[in-house]
This record gives structure tokens, sequence and C-alpha cells, in this order.
């Protein structure tokens, strides 16, 4: 695919998304998770915008940006999967749930989100970002828990 040719919503989502990693970094546990698998979800919304083409408008059931992926994009499908099985925890964390989530599990996703990015970069034929890693290395003591960031 060439990078040139992205239309400008893929570049939108793309920076929305890495701006949702961001905020995840900063914020405390439950949104923690919520921001990292909105993340996510951005950067399936990016690869969407590049490689999907809309169907006639007949009826058709709706789907949800996972199972998108999943077709548009079959090599993907264990990540969809992955954020898919995670949309009801981030719900609970964005009601304010303050038991949705564990705080690794909140941390874990950041990385997740993160590598998964890079993953939609460069399946776009885009350079990867720099991993966030220096970053949540960066993050206020007793976050992250002397893990190391992105593997």
């Amino acid at each position: 695919m060439n990078p040139y040719a992205l239309p400008a919503t893929t570049h939108s989502y793309l920076a929305r998304s890495a701006e949702s990693l961001s905020e995840a970094i900063a914020a405390d546990v439950p949104m923690r998770y919520a921001c990292a698998h909105v993340a996510a979800l951005r950067a399936a919304a990016a690869l969407l915008s590049a490689r999907a083409r809309p169907e006639p408008a007949r009826r058709r059931p709706q789907k949800n940006a996972w199972v998108l992926l999943t077709e548009v994009a079959p090599e993907l499908s264990e990540w969809a999967s992955f954020f898919a099985a995670g949309a009801a925890k981030r719900a609970a964390a964005e009601a304010g749930s303050s038991r949705a989530v564990t705080e690794r599990e909140a941390d874990d996703l950041v990385r997740d989100a993160d590598r998964f990015l890079g993953v939609v970069e460069q399946a776009l034929g885009l350079v990867p970002h720099l991993p966030h890693a220096g970053r949540i290395a960066a993050a206020p003591a007793g976050r992250w828990s002397g893990r190391t960031g992105v593997a």
C-alpha cells in the first residue's frame, strides 16, 4: 500500500490513536484501560478507512470494528479477537467502575495497544511510531511496576 495515497481520515485516526495512548499513560487505572482500548479501536479504524470498500446499500447486519477488521485484514484476526474481548471491561471502566480492571491489566493493555498501533502502521506501509515505552517508564512512581515496556 502506498503510504502517500492513504486517505486523510487514515492519518487522522492514527494520530488520534497515538493521542489516546498518551492519555492512557497519564490516566488512573480504569481510564488507562479505557483510553488504551480506544487507542486500539482508532488504530483499527485507520486500517478500515484505508482498506474497506463500502458495500451496496442493501440491508445488511451491523458489524462492529473488530468484525470488520477480521474481514478486511484477516492477518489481524487475533488482534481483533483480543480487543473485542476487552470491550465489556472498557465499558465498565468508562462507567466509573474502580473494580473493572486491575492495574496490571490496564498497564498490559497500554503496551498491547501500542504494539497494535505499530502493526497497523506497518500494514499501511508506514514506518511504525516509536513505542511509548519511554513515556511509560517516565510515568509517576508506582505505575508500570518495573516492567520494561513494549516487548
